[in-house]
């Protein structure tokens, strides 16, 4: 396998070389660009799959800047997000507009308020998932249409061509799939052909001047009808700017400086605005020569005479690229917010500006790219008043423009409040409020820990959901457990350095270790060097990472445990995500002391449990039997199923029975019954007696209770088994040919109903070879099926499953029910057989 990461091409540029990295870019950049046009999106991107398989990380992107996306760079393929959900099932995830989106995806919506419809398809060749690909438009009038079908299916069959040359690539081993350090290709934002540019080349002795074509256009001539002389382009200057273009041009030839003029050619009745660029060129040896002026013109159209306009505006002006970094800003803008062009050039306003610091604005900004849709809001410079901001999105960025507020601001209007609603959009939030991808992460690592009940599930949770979000490839949970630290799971580390983590194994909450450190300290501790470690703790030994974050898991006050991530390299961690890691330990935290609650009270009931069931079952001849029991309940809910064998003086007696509910109340009762049935058993009495004199007993016990039953006394020397049922459901019957059937006996009612109930005894033939199936009903119910059809399956699975013993049927009879999706109830099962026959 080639390594994940992809590395820069060592072809010089000048040659444009194509290696496999170079194929798999233009692969991705050109699906990227025809995406967004099939659909007519303004945003397109491509995720692929990472080599370990648990995260989809983002490749290329087309309209929208990779750091517009924040914690949307690395997916978990199993989030419930739109392009995992496409990367999982196959099927196009078509979201209209925002509502759509907050009724399919709250935690979407509720992390990315805006009006904005998506698609997402999946990257495939063949039976081999490469990835998911999406694209976002602006919702307009019209949210709920979306995308028409045949954008959908042009959208479906570009990710099938890019699934075809990853294929390709993939097939001579060229294909280099994407890790947490992949930086996505970026497709290029076209811009308008605004300026055009023309060369010359002029002969300052003799006045002789080589155009292009563009030049000649610029100053209105015809290419073919130009005479190659100066002086007719020179006819084209406006007058006033003749003579000193005329003495600029001297002088930086004689001095050999550049030549830099803004010009004015003669338009119609008008005047255009060029610039003028050149410079003399030094002659080969110094050899003397006559003086050439090589050089530009560039004419911007409009362009000079807009800025210089908008320079002259009191208001400030000022333009985005897509990733949010201040292309342009006028005199203006430098005057209202207090800082010189030159800070704000190249980089990010709220970076800049302590004032816009607050998460608000960024948001609003986000809001703007992703919808697409013009936004305004209120910003305060303190002390001053108010400053109103609107932003203009379009394909190439974004135009903003900034002015004073001239009417009243509610007094409790915060930050980024929208200026049409002069409405308060809620108090402040704190300086270092987390931004919305650190939310929605918080968000989706919630929600799935609240489904993880026992702290095994909770490591498994945290493993596929916080590495891929922080792009650690380590992860090693520990538990406190009488002031020690135990591990309780471990992902990505390397056999070789396990010692790594054994120094922390049964180790005391004391300084000196990173672990107990972050717990006595109660904060995260992050270390983001080796260097760094060794400083810190001396003589520890290194694992194969380059950084690490510590996160103490605390709650209620008290260490549950520890959470240690690793990183391959040196990772350097921004506030905000120190903030998230500190979120997300406190999450962890909570649910790992939940869990382990849990599978306290879980070993406690089913502890109690197991001690009412047989622990083993008789060895008796003639007759093989072999039981299994499957509780379907969680936590103290424990069941009242049982299953019993009983030597008597004849033969045995088998038992199954259950007794109605899910609690501790219910599991007294069936050891109550169980003890009963087989005191009257082993006592000689007969069967139907034995079931009468347990119904009597259930009632005189009165606990508010019903129980069904089914009780076979099997006699191996004659073959007979006399068969009571009690509510129960029938026996079935395997004969040694696998002919199955439904033992249809007469049924006496539930124990605990009525003390003059009465129950049948019906007498079974059972041939050598036969297997006799007893069960509970948890093994055959299904949510909104009828219970005979569940009998009838079962007594399919017994006919047709094939296995080397009884032990082993037991085992596939019982593995059916357990894959059941809707199985909700304790299980008991009883084979028996009444010869030593191989089953088929």
């Amino acid at each position: 396998m080639p390594p994940s990461r992809t590395e820069p091409s060592t072809q010089p540029f000048g040659t444009l070389g194509a290696d496999a990295a170079s194929e798999r870019d233009d692969a991705l950049v050109s699906a990227a660009v025809r995406a967004v046009e099939a659909t007519g999106a303004h945003a397109g991107s491509v995720f692929l799959v990472s080599r370990d398989r648990r995260s989809l990380v983002l490749s290329a992107v087309c309209g929208t800047p990779p750091s517009l996306l924040g914690g949307w760079q690395r997916i978990p393929v199993s989030s419930d997000i739109p392009v995992a959900v496409a990367y999982r099932t196959g099927r196009t995830v078509h979201l209209a507009g925002a509502d759509e989106t907050m009724r399919r995806f709250p935690q979407l919506a509720m992390a990315l308020p805006y009006a904005f419809g998506s698609a997402s398809v999946q990257v495939k060749a063949g039976d081999v998932a490469f990835g998911a690909m999406a694209v976002v438009w602006a919702a307009g009038p019209r949210e709920g249409e979306g995308l028409s079908k045949a954008q959908r299916r042009r959208l479906r069959a570009t990710a099938d061509r890019l699934g075809a040359s990853l294929a390709e690539l993939d097939a001579r081993g060229a294909l280099a799939l994407s890790d947490a350090e992949t930086v996505p290709v970026t497709v290029p934002a076209r811009t308008a052909p605004a300026v055009r540019v023309g060369l010359f080349d002029w002969d300052l002795g003799t006045g002789a001047l080589v155009a292009d074509d563009e030049l000649c256009a610029i100053f209105g001539i015809a290419p073919g009808e130009f005479d190659g002389r100066a002086a007719t382009l020179a006819a084209r200057i406006d007058d006033a700017d003749l003579p000193g273009f005329r003495s600029a041009a001297r002088a930086a030839a004689a001095e050999g400086h550049v030549l830099a003029l803004a010009l004015h050619l003669r338009d119609g009745g008008g005047h255009r605005a060029v610039e003028l660029w050149g410079r003399v060129p030094q002659a080969p040896d110094d050899r003397r020569t006559r003086p050439h002026l090589i050089g530009a013109v560039l004419d911007s159209g409009t362009g000079m005479a807009a800025v210089e306009a908008i320079e002259r505006l009191a208001d400030g002006f000022f333009a985005l690229a897509p990733d949010g970094r201040v292309t342009y800003a006028n005199h203006g803008l430098e005057r209202l917010l207090r800082v010189r062009r030159d800070d704000l050039l190249g980089r990010r306003p709220w970076d800049v500006l302590p004032w816009l610091a607050d998460p608000a604005y960024e948001d609003r900004y986000r809001a703007a790219m992703i919808s697409q849709q013009p936004v305004s809001f209120l910003a305060r410079r303190p002390p001053d008043p108010w400053l109103v901001f609107s932003l203009h999105p379009g394909a190439q960025g974004m135009t903003g423009w900034v002015a004073h507020v001239r009417g009243p601001v509610p007094a409790d209007a915060g930050p980024g409040a929208p200026v049409a609603d002069e409405v308060a959009a809620g108090p402040s939030p704190p300086p270092g409020a987390p931004r919305l991808g650190t939310l929605y992460r918080v968000l989706q690592l919630g929600s799935a820990l609240t489904e993880a009940v026992t702290a095994h599930e909770v490591c498994e949770v945290v493993a596929e959901q916080l590495l891929p979000a922080v792009g650690g490839r380590r992860l090693a949970l520990y538990v406190v457990t009488e002031g020690r630290l135990y591990q309780l799971s471990q992902r990505g580390y390397r056999q070789e350095v396990l010692d790594f983590l054994d120094r922390f194994e049964g180790a005391p909450l004391r300084a000196g270790l990173p672990v107990s450190d972050a717990l006595l300290s109660g904060a995260p501790l992050f270390i983001e060097s080796r260097q760094a470690f060794a400083q810190t703790y001396p003589g520890f030994p290194v694992s194969d990472s380059g950084s690490w974050a510590f996160l103490p898991l605390i709650a209620s006050n008290r260490p549950v445990g520890a959470c240690v991530l690793g990183f391959d390299e040196a990772h350097r961690f921004r506030d905000d995500e120190r903030d998230l890691l500190t979120a997300l330990g406190g999450l962890i935290a909570h649910a790992l002391e939940r869990a382990r609650l849990y599978d306290a009270e879980f070993a406690v009931a089913h502890g109690l449990q197991d001690a009412l069931l047989p622990h083993r079952l008789p060895t008796l001849p003639g007759v093989r039997v072999a039981g299994r029991y499957l509780p379907g309940t969680r936590g103290m809910d424990i069941g009242g199923d049982w299953y019993d064998v009983i030597p008597t003086r004849d033969g045995v007696a088998l038992v199954v029975g259950d007794v109605e509910g899910h609690n501790v109340a219910a599991a007294a009762v069936m050891g109550q019954l169980r003890s009963a049935v087989r005191a009257f058993a082993t006592a000689g009495h007969q069967p139907g007696d034995v079931i009468s004199s347990t119904n009597r007993l259930l009632l005189d016990l009165d606990p508010g209770l019903l129980a069904s039953c089914c009780y076979v006394r099997l006699t191996p020397e004659s073959g007979i088994a006399r068969v009571v049922l009690a509510g129960h459901c029938p026996p079935l019957l395997r004969r040694a040919d696998g002919d199955t059937a439904v033992l249809d006996l007469p049924r006496g009612p539930l124990l605990g109903v009525a003390d003059t109930a009465t129950y049948p005894e019906s007498d079974v033939q059972f041939p050598p070879g036969a297997i006799l199936a007893l069960y509970t009903d948890g093994l055959v119910e299904r949510r909104g099926a009828d219970v005979t059809t569940g009998i009838d399956r079962l007594r399919a699975a017994l006919a047709h499953v094939r296995a080397a013993s009884l032990e082993e049927l037991a085992d596939r009879l019982l593995l059916e029910a357990r894959h059941s999706p809707k199985r909700m109830d304790d299980i008991a099962l009883l084979l028996s057989q009444s010869a030593p026959v191989h089953t088929r």
